[in-house]
């Protein structure tokens, strides 16, 4: 059995992650409650009060407190996901089994409101609604989000990656080219991908990154609020 390079990037991102996580926490622990925190702990206090709100306008205040720790690590996770390729490293959203797991993790969480709040009798009520003729298109549309997330995100890092590789083909092209110029042969370093690349690379992997990222986190909020009643969406002031 051969073992996908992914995973071991996955296990370290992980491990990474996992280690920040603790130190950050602890930090954050000994922290005076009674002054205002600065620096990089501001940064992450400030970060986390901010993806509260947005969860919050979503779903209201009682649910935001259960469901904004797994939308932070969404956040984090699949942002360092995104632009570890600037490390030389694949990507581990650029794998469908990766991007596809995290979308069935939100499908369920959206199933779990829908029986929460509608009952099991309206859930499957659901699926021959509003003919019993319309069921097998109900079924493909249950799991259709899922799918949709997954390819979204899986396809546009996995894009971006096979666009800096033709670039980086390409300036190898042309750094042979200029070589040739002055009587090299053959290749020679690829002096024109430092010149070429850092744009590209702050759009198809921090630009892009973000935007995936934004899109898939922004998605999951959506859709879990919009299978919540208004009166359990309510906000504390």
């Amino acid at each position: 059995m051969t073992v996908q390079t992914d995973v071991y990037v996955i296990i370290l991102e992980t491990i990474l992650l996992g280690i920040a996580f603790v130190v950050i926490g602890k930090k954050i622990d000994k922290l005076d409650p009674m002054q205002k925190p600065k620096g990089f702990l501001g940064a992450v206090i400030l970060g986390c009060n901010s993806v509260f709100h947005s969860v919050e306008q979503n779903v209201g205040t009682k649910t935001s407190k259960k469901l904004t720790p797994y939308i932070l690590v969404l956040w984090i996770y699949i942002f360092f996901s995104n632009i570890i390729s600037l490390f030389g490293l694949e990507s581990p959203t650029a794998n469908l089994s990766v991007t596809l797991l995290l979308a069935f993790i939100t499908w369920v969480l959206i199933q779990i409101t829908e029986f929460r709040y509608g009952g099991v009798k309206a859930y499957f009520h659901s699926f021959i609604e509003p003919l019993p003729v319309m069921l097998p298109m109900n079924i493909i549309g249950k799991f259709s989000t899922m799918i949709s997330m997954s390819l979204r995100l899986f396809g546009n890092i996995t894009c971006g990656g096979i666009m800096m590789q033709l670039i980086y083909l390409g300036a190898q092209l042309l750094s042979n080219k200029i070589a040739s110029w002055f009587g090299a042969a053959g290749s020679v370093f690829n002096f024109m991908a430092p010149v070429l690349t850092p744009l590209l690379h702050a759009y198809f992997d921090l630009f892009s990154g973000f935007i995936q990222t934004l899109v898939f986190v922004t998605l999951t909020m959506v859709l879990i609020g919009n299978d919540m009643p208004d009166e359990a969406k309510t906000i504390d002031r």
